[in-house]
């Protein structure tokens, strides 16, 4: 039974492995939204269905894995020692997964890792859809910190920062990684990054980076409230639009519709 049980675990891998892999080449070869999950079936030489049962949806074939690791800092809060803080038991947990060259810190060349963070970058949905989770992550935390009887605005503020501060730190050793830079390279200089961070976090930014002299000159293109001098509110968003809609084909009714000679 036990042998049945862990060659059937080996196909079942080897079928994710083999449908994540089909789907990444894919969508870098023809981009994310060009790409259906029934076209990922055929090449993969399975049925629709089949990728369903490995992966709920298109995008868990890319970012699936961040699912698993939504809990992961409001557990290492629940569960840290007495008398040690939030921010400490997140900086010795996040400084351990950098000894380990865990993925979740953006260390490792790992070409299925690479190809995820190329394709995060390059596709909006799914960038939106890792911050998402993200915020759920950092919805978690702060939760936690309320069971534990803390204010909720200081809570949602001590979670934010915390878990923006390691979002940095990992989208920096990513950045690097895809520059080419060598694991091994960028594993020591993320552990000093990762210091620093946390350290700023402890101690305060309070004096760090006050000017030592004088301001440039106030930008002539804003206005005292911020907008650009002007600026039409909702005049950008649909000349946007327009612009999205003229671009496409079919559109010489459209252009018709819009000349100003017709007025």
């Amino acid at each position: 039974m036990e042998q049945r049980s862990g060659l059937r675990e080996r196909k079942k891998n080897a079928m994710w492995g083999r449908l994540k892999s089909t789907a990444l080449q894919l969508f870098e070869e023809r981009g994310y939204e060009n790409v259906s999950v029934a076209e990922i079936a055929a090449a993969a030489e399975v049925s629709k269905a089949t990728v369903f049962n490995y992966f709920p949806s298109k995008e868990d074939l890319v970012i699936g894995g961040m699912k698993h690791h939504i809990e992961d800092p409001a557990r290492v809060v629940r569960e840290r020692a007495r008398g040690k803080t939030p921010h400490a038991a997140l900086r010795d947990r996040y400084l351990e997964l950098l000894e380990h060259r865990a993925p979740q810190t953006g260390l490792s060349d790992r070409p299925l890792f690479l190809q995820v963070q190329r394709l995060i970058s390059a596709t909006p949905a799914l960038m939106v859809s890792a911050m998402d989770y993200r915020r759920r992550s950092g919805a978690l935390l702060a939760q936690t910190l309320m069971d534990e009887g803390h204010p909720k605005l200081t809570s949602r503020l001590v979670s934010s920062q915390l878990l923006h501060t390691q979002h940095i730190l990992v989208e920096a050793n990513v950045h690097l990684i895809l520059e080419g830079r060598p694991v091994f390279e960028v594993a020591s200089m993320a552990a000093s990054a990762a210091e620093h961070a946390f350290g700023l976090l402890e101690n305060g930014i309070g004096d760090v980076m006050r000017r030592d002299t004088e301001p440039p000159a106030p930008d002539a293109a804003f206005t005292p409230d911020g907008c650009r001098v002007g600026y039409e509110p909702g005049r950008a968003e649909a000349e946007e639009a327009l612009e999205r809609f003229m671009g496409g084909p079919g559109d010489e009714v459209l252009e018709a519709l819009v000349d100003p000679r017709r007025a």
